[in-house]
């Protein structure tokens, strides 16, 4: 099968990711001696500087990893409701939904602290090891991606107009920067130079410089620069109307990134591993407890018949996502149930012939009252359209229509010793909130996916995780690790990931040729993202497929939304063989992925 760059396959170490600085930095990493997640961290920081449209230093992140001394685990790095946003705090604002910009959506960055804990307890390197490729490409500058330069030109008299921070940083002289040529961003620099310098005066030791610079971020210097920020800038967000945010400095200094169990589920000889209930994670698990009772291996991967019953098993997970999934810190999450044999059997026969045009969520006994206030809720308050762009969060096309939202990155490392990471750091976007000016980054924008209605699931709490779209995959053969992978695209990631993950299990292509294939996936079911819309029976699918596998498509019921080739989906994938080789590859839509190894 021809594919758009080779599978790269290796035996000492692979490293993929969704820009190629980033990808080469992680490999930097593991040519001088570092382990897989040495690589991972340093790669996350350089993709807060080359790609700040996708992802900034205030921003989150889970990470699913196997570590060859500590087994499988999941990183929380979803930070909390602060303290003061309470339901009360934000009807006072005569708000329905929490706007998707500005200050009110921000909740705890948490991304610094799960990279510091990954670094502390499973990598090897120094700080100053994993900080360094960032801080130059910060200061020094990096060819500017032309996406981000049609993000920033966008917004140019927004910036200009209403977020004078971001005007600074930004817009430097005043004018929009041109693509490809050098971009640099001082302020971060000198902020991650800080940190660094904080935490290397306080110790020689390497735990406690990493101690050090959380210290910094969350109790010092940072935080102080943040709540101050917060507590005295009314900045434009998209209700039309300025807000001050509510995080505060407390905030942080209460809150560390933490580790738990990953969910996990039973495919065809592999069990796939899953953030929980508060990622989108256990909608891939669910889709796959549907799909175990088709013989997905006799249709062809680009098939009609292939799209469309990955396709409706997909709707059904989504619609039990809206009605059960949240903090389970907060809320009772029937996960044993929604997984569960015998549910999955009854859910799967209601895939018929043609496309479901409805939201049908499952029933659970003693959920009913839940249930029933969520589907009033989402009646109530989410827009349905037949028209609009084709993704929640803009990474492919029609970037000007909705240049106010942000999208993702992905990074996926094995090395030789047999650590595997996927990680899918996201939030902190350049288009949704202003740069605090003290510091170089903007805040994350993750609480508009929290509703301001009493009982639900997701409802506004402080303290609560809001259900983020984030959700990194990594999956075990006989109990080893053997494949880490991953997409941005908000609630189209686990679409993508499952059509790779699918066509390379059932059909035996490998990564890259998984991952060329033409890509489709659904909005019919509510966004979540302000303002929360959704498009009954909507199936976006590339051009590539072909016109009879659309035309067969239609026929079937599906509202067809015609893509470029080469525009739907980013992933990138990592895999181990029983003897030792390592295989990686990363998209070539957008061509900013790359994988790296050797």
């Amino acid at each position: 099968m021809f594919t758009t760059r080779p599978e790269i396959l290796g035996t000492f170490g692979v490293v993929t990711s969704t820009h190629w600085l980033a990808s080469a930095a992680g490999m930097a990493m593991l040519e001088r001696g570092g382990n897989a997640f040495d690589a991972c961290v340093a790669s996350a920081f350089v993709l807060q500087v080359v790609e700040p449209h996708l992802v900034g230093p205030a921003g989150e992140v889970p990470v699913v990893f196997h570590s060859a001394r500590t087994g499988l685990e999941v990183l929380c790095g979803q930070g909390t409701a602060p303290e003061a946003a309470t339901l009360e705090r934000y009807r006072r604002e005569g708000l329905d939904l929490i706007p998707g910009n500005g200050l009110l959506a921000t909740v705890i960055p948490g991304s610094f602290s799960a990279w510091m804990l990954l670094l502390r307890d499973h990598g090897s390197m120094r700080l100053r090891d994993v900080l360094e490729p960032a801080i130059y490409y910060a200061e020094q500058g990096h060819p500017l991606l032309p996406r981000v330069a049609d993000t920033i030109a966008g917004l140019k008299d927004f910036f200009q107009a209403h977020w004078p921070g971001s005007a600074a940083t930004y817009l430097p002289g005043g004018h929009a920067p041109q693509a490809r040529k050098l971009f640099r961003n001082p302020v971060l620099a000198r902020t991650w130079s800080r940190v660094l310098d904080e935490a290397e005066r306080a110790s020689s030791d390497r735990e406690r410089q990493i101690a050090r610079a959380c210290d910094a971020f969350y109790r010092g210097f940072v935080a102080e620069a943040i709540d101050r920020f917060v507590r005295q800038t009314e900045a434009m967000d998209e209700s039309g109307t300025p807000h001050r945010g509510v995080l505060s400095g407390q905030d942080m200094a209460g809150w560390s990134a933490s580790y738990e169990k990953a969910l996990s589920c039973d495919y065809q000889g592999y069990t796939v591993a899953k953030a929980g209930a508060w990622s989108q994670g256990p909608v891939f698990l669910q889709t796959l407890a549907l799909l175990k009772g088709m013989d997905l291996g006799r249709l062809g991967p680009c098939s009609a018949e292939f799209v469309h019953r990955v396709t409706e098993a997909m709707k059904l997970a989504f619609a039990d996502r809206e009605v059960y999934y949240g903090d389970p810190a907060f809320v009772d999450v029937p996960l044993a149930q929604l997984l569960s044999d015998d549910y999955n059997a009854a859910r799967r026969a209601l895939i018929g012939a043609h496309a479901s045009q409805e939201l049908l969520p499952g029933r659970i006994p003693g959920f009913e009252d839940q249930a029933e206030r969520v589907m009033e809720t989402l009646s109530r308050l989410s827009k349905v359209s037949a028209a609009g762009s084709a993704t929640s969060e803009p990474t492919m096309a029609d970037m000007q229509a909705s240049v106010k939202r942000g999208d993702t990155t992905h990074v996926d490392v094995i090395d030789r010793w047999g650590n595997m990471v996927s990680a899918t750091p996201s939030g902190g976007w350049l288009q949704s909130s202003p740069v605090i000016p003290e510091l170089g980054f903007c805040l994350n924008t993750r609480a508009q996916m929290f509703w301001l209605q009493e009982g639900l699931p997701g409802t506004l709490e402080p303290g609560k995780r809001p259900r983020t779209t984030l959700t990194p995959a990594l999956a075990l053969r006989d109990g080893k690790p053997c494949l880490a992978f991953g997409t941005p695209g908000g609630d189209q990631q686990e679409q993508w990931q499952l059509l790779f993950f699918l066509r390379h299990v059932h059909h035996g292509l490998n990564l890259q040729e998984a991952i060329d294939l033409p890509m489709s996936h659904t909005l019919h079911f509510p966004s979540s993202f302000s303002p929360r819309g959704r498009r009954p029976g909507h199936l976006a699918v590339e051009r590539s497929f072909g016109p009879e596998v659309i035309e067969d498509l239609r026929r079937r019921g599906h509202q067809i939304e015609e893509m470029p080739p080469w525009s739907v989906g980013r992933l990138t994938a990592a895999s181990r063989d029983a003897d030792g080789i390592l295989h990686a590859a990363a998209t070539p839509r957008l061509m900013q992925a790359y994988a790296m190894g050797r």
